[in-house]
């Protein structure tokens, strides 16, 4: 058993509680506590929910930014099975919704079988997803322009978080956001996503065809640096083949920082219409 005890009290009590649950996966540099808002959301409309951290993540921002290595060698197989064991621990089907890395890890969920919807926001590309817009590359940069950060944790300066997140913000709520959520990443999610359409054993693979990923809905904010509506439409050109729903949404003027910055609630309430109709 990898979970914490925090996860491991989670997901008894929504086992408990008898309601549906909801799990929700965060991305590269922030927390399973950027999902507090979503939670206190989500339980106020009838649902139980588990929000997995990445292994070895420190429970808040301050312990993660005083110990950084912790989150170096993180690869994503790694997280997708994590998220994969504390899905399996609850006791009904659940809905899984998942932002950047989050959401990729949330299609790698959905095409394991293991969630009766999904809604990926922002996510990742996976292999297949050719587009490389240059503001995804630059994005990138902070990390993958040094070769000898695969292995290592890398923390995001201001400016480069208030261009990859919160450029679609003001000046003093980019300030503020950047001094509550981000904290240092894994180096290896990013290599594994830049070199996924040359590595034919790469772990940034989607399985977009089984019948059981159930009915998705995938939602992009229109001025996303990191993962702009070009990747957004080619993942949604390879999940739309499947035989469940699948949708897209563009959430005007807003960018990657859509799920945690003073706007997050129409994200939340878009992707709650989506769980009601298919939870």
């Amino acid at each position: 058993m990898s979970l914490t005890p925090r996860e491991q009290q989670e997901i008894a009590q929504a086992n408990a509680s008898g309601l549906k649950p909801v799990v929700f996966v965060h991305g590269l540099w922030m927390l399973a506590s950027s999902w507090a808002p979503w939670r206190a959301f989500f339980e106020e409309n009838g649902y139980a929910t588990v929000a997995p951290g990445w292994p070895d993540d420190p429970e808040t921002v301050d312990q993660a930014r005083a110990n950084p290595r912790v989150f170096a060698g993180k690869s994503v197989k790694q997280v997708t099975d994590h998220m994969a064991e504390a899905v399996n621990r609850l006791s009904r089907p659940a809905a899984v919704l998942g932002h950047s890395f989050g959401g990729l890890i949330t299609q790698q969920l959905a095409g394991r079988g293991l969630a009766t919807c999904s809604v990926p926001m922002d996510s990742a590309p996976f292999r297949g997803v050719l587009p490389l817009p240059v503001s995804a590359l630059k994005s990138a940069r902070p990390v993958i322009g040094n070769p000898a950060n695969y292995r290592r944790a890398v923390a995001l300066t201001y400016a480069q978080f208030r261009y990859s997140f919160a450029n679609a913000v003001s000046e003093s709520e980019a300030k503020r956001l950047y001094e509550t959520y981000p904290v240092p990443g894994s180096g290896i999610p990013l290599f594994q996503a830049a070199t996924a359409n040359f590595n034919p054993f790469t772990e940034i693979k989607v399985d977009t065809k089984t019948p059981r990923r159930g009915p998705m809905l995938m939602i992009s904010g229109e001025r996303d640096h990191i993962a702009p509506s070009a990747i957004a439409n080619a993942s949604y050109k390879k999940q739309k083949r499947n035989t469940a729903a699948t949708a897209i949404r563009e959430i005007p003027n807003r960018g990657h920082s859509l799920v945690f910055d003073s706007g997050w609630q129409e994200v939340a309430e878009a992707a709650l219409a989506f769980v009601k109709e298919h939870h």
